[in-house]
């Protein structure tokens, strides 16, 4: 008995060392985190955002070329597909294109490109004949405002300035703002109109300078009226010699809305291409909480070619693509030193950001895993370059941190808890602001995520004014060491999220 104590307790002894040792070799992200490096995040992003794939706009060559080098990096770093056996997800894209258009009013056919020109965007096969035009002053519905009050413009043609009287100040900014084309065509449709006839500036146009434009939905429950954007004297033809008094006053004032007898012909015609567009989504296999999934995403897309100038956009978001692929590398070398995550990692780039959150929205109604089971997005858009409007702060050690308190009360602590201990950068929370009149959390493919419950965090370095959406966003002028850093955020936030024990809490309602 003495001897099968002894030996019990040797056991004992000797499985407590065993797991004392195995408890002192906790590994540590930092070695991981540091394969993110400036080299590796250079060399990837001369590519991405280098002139042979010519802007990557969604449904194009270029961003099929683009989707290739991601889905060939996941193949190389061993990571699994993440759509049923497929590296990509694809999803449709219709393309308009004008044939045909005219404008006449009491018989005169007016020239397009030179007195008026279609918005195809938004136009539909359509030939309509008007005896009333409707005048509703800039056609502004916000708030107080109701350029269409006391006006019957149900089923009829209507006129309206360009912009908005100074001093107006729309409740909502974008493109959907009340002041804006869109939010204007917005406002025509919900007041029941059936054309909208816009004033508009830098007329005669050149011919192609508006191309159709590109959706996913092609069946619409509502359509949106047909607009056409005229020249000044087109709109005096049709308003007569009261259009000068208009314009005039509508620099600063709200105008009255007046009934025009017109005979207004509207015609357009278009024919549709379908296209279609992909995400490039791969995963690493976690160990004991395989069913639960991590996500981290950035949009690979951008603006493409107008004529022969290549929308690079380097950091918008070359940024944010390149950076998936370092992370991705530095959790797969920590899985082959025997650290791989508890939970499944998906590393996803999505197309048609630029578009209107295509790529997201469609994985998000289309899920590949359960949504349920996802801990969190990590979203990262932009991380390459320095706020120019920045003031406070060292503008060489900050990001902007977005939406870590919206869904989860875990969420934003674990974030600065994970900046504390490795990064030390500056979490800067403009954006995070409710009252933000960019609406920046509504902006990026994080929002596809948080719709449907998933806590999320979004990655930003700003507006870059000076180079944002136009050709000179280009790899030249991103700043790799701080880019570098922010990725490494990232990662180590990822690290935690993909180990701890418990989902994170969804316990804040989506606002």
């Amino acid at each position: 008995m003495i001897k099968l104590v002894a030996i019990a307790g040797l056991i004992m002894l000797s499985m407590t060392g065993m797991a004392q040792k195995k408890k002192q070799k906790a590994p540590d992200p930092q070695q991981f985190a540091a394969t993110i490096t400036t080299e590796d995040l250079s060399r990837h992003l001369y590519i991405i955002a280098g002139k042979e794939m010519e802007g990557r706009e969604t449904a194009t060559e270029g961003q099929r070329k683009a989707a290739t080098y991601i889905e060939n990096h996941f193949k190389s770093l061993g990571l699994k597909p993440a759509n049923n056996g497929s590296y990509q997800q694809s999803y449709p894209v219709y393309r308009d294109e004008p044939a045909s258009s005219e404008l006449s009013l009491n018989g005169k056919t007016f020239e397009a490109n030179k007195d008026y020109v279609p918005f195809p965007q938004w136009n539909s096969n359509a030939t309509s004949y008007f005896s009333e035009v409707v005048f509703v002053g800039h056609g502004l519905v916000d708030k107080d405002v109701d350029d269409y009050a006391g006006l019957n413009v149900a089923g009829k043609a209507v006129l309206m300035l360009d912009g908005a009287p100074s001093g107006f100040k729309p409740s909502a900014q974008g493109f959907r703002g009340s002041s804006s084309m869109y939010g204007k065509i917005i406002a025509a449709r919900s007041k029941g109109a059936a054309a909208v006839i816009m004033a508009g500036a830098g007329f005669p146009r050149r011919a192609g300078s508006m191309p159709g434009n590109q959706y996913t939905n092609i069946y619409k429950a509502e359509q949106y009226p047909n607009t056409f954007i005229v020249a000044d004297e087109t709109a005096k033809a049709i308003a007569g010699e009261a259009w000068d008094g208009w314009k005039e006053a509508g620099k600063s004032s709200k105008l009255p809305g007046k009934l025009l007898k017109a005979n207004l012909k509207l015609s357009f015609q278009k024919k549709t291409e379908e296209l279609s567009s992909s995400n490039v989504l791969a995963y690493i296999e976690g160990s004991d909480k395989s069913d639960e999934w991590l996500i981290i995403t950035a949009h690979y897309d951008h603006l493409g070619k107008r004529g022969d100038v290549i929308y690079y956009g380097a950091d918008d978001d070359g940024s944010g693509t390149v950076g998936v692929l370092e992370i991705a590398e530095a959790f797969v070398k920590a899985k082959a030193a025997g650290n791989g995550p508890r939970r499944n990692v998906m590393f996803m780039t999505v197309s048609g950001e630029e578009k209107g959150l295509w790529g997201s929205e469609y994985f998000s109604e289309h899920p590949t895993v359960p949504m349920d089971k996802v801990t969190a997005d990590l979203n990262i858009d932009m991380i390459g370059r320095t706020d120019t409007e920045r003031t406070t702060g060292d503008t060489l050690n900050y990001v902007y941190v977005v939406g870590d308190d919206k869904l989860s009360t875990e969420l934003k602590p674990i974030s600065e808890a994970m900046n504390n201990k490795f990064i030390k950068m500056t979490l800067d929370y403009k954006f995070n602001d409710p009252n933000d009149q960019n609406r920046i959390y509504y902006r990026s493919d994080h929002f596809n995520f948080a719709r449907k419950g998933v806590p999320i965090i979004f990655y930003y370095d700003g507006m870059l004014k000076a180079d944002y959406h136009k050709p000179t966003d280009t790899p030249d002028k991103i700043n790799y060491p701080l880019m570098a850093k922010r990725a490494q955020l990232v990662f180590h936030t990822a690290w935690e999220m993909a180990n701890r024990e418990a989902l994170l809490k969804r316990d804040i309602e989506l606002k």
